[in-house]
């Protein structure tokens, strides 16, 4: 797992003033400036629907609906990402805490967080903790 700032480059690149544009004020905060949504407000914490969910500001594909788990925490958890070249991993010093913060491999954007060791029985005993304004979901139905 990457957990550092190396030699990435995102294939998706814009200016602030365009990120600024394109996503509302809500998704700016939180995809460009790493913000996170309230527990249990955002729109797919307790969704069911079949489907993958994606990048809400570049459209990659990032998890699916099979990984998903209800973990309880208020915001859309998955025990694993679709790949794990869809995301990259920072460590998160922030909040006077060590975490993992979870973004869009090819636009950069936060996603939300890494947990591990949590005890979980799902195969990975991990949980991605991710806020649902970061994600768009794409039903399979």
């Amino acid at each position: 797992m990457n957990t550092g700032y190396d030699n990435y480059r995102p294939e998706v690149h814009k200016s602030v003033e365009q990120w600024r544009e394109e996503l509302t004020p809500q998704e700016f905060q939180v995809l460009r400036k790493a913000g996170t949504e309230r527990p249990y407000t955002g729109q797919y914490y307790d969704a069911h629907t079949t489907g993958v969910y994606q990048c809400r500001a570049c459209g990659q594909e990032l998890f699916t609906s099979t990984d998903k788990f209800d973990s309880h925490c208020g915001w859309p958890s998955f025990w694993a990402p679709l790949a794990e070249d869809r995301v990259r991993y920072l460590r998160d010093r922030s909040l006077g805490m060590e975490r993992i913060e979870v973004r869009c491999s090819r636009c950069d954007s936060h996603l939300g967080h890494l947990f591990e060791g949590e005890g979980f029985q799902t195969p990975t005993d991990q949980r991605f903790c991710i806020n649902s304004i970061s994600m768009k979901l794409i039903s399979s139905d």
